[in-house]
């Protein structure tokens, strides 16, 4: 069973020359990489955003689950 979907996307940024590196994604573009999880009813129940284009999905995900007011999974 299933409640929804998640998933990220590559949000095209500006930032100052100094952080450019970490924003830098795996196809050399400036990005934030932003999570967001929706429900079946196509409704986003949760969005994420800030992070750096170069973070990998896997640790987007785990701060999305580990913060207060995170995103809550159903046993």
């Amino acid at each position: 069973d299933a409640i929804g979907a998640i998933d990220g996307t590559h949000i095209p940024a500006m930032v100052t020359e100094k952080n450019a590196p970490n924003h830098r994604n795996r196809h050399g573009i400036i990005s934030q990489n932003v999570l967001a999880a929706c429900s079946f009813d196509i409704e986003f129940i949760y969005v994420l955003s800030g992070w750096e284009g170069s973070a990998h999905d896997s640790k987007i995900l785990s701060d999305a689950l580990t913060r207060k007011n995170g995103l809550k999974v159903l046993q």
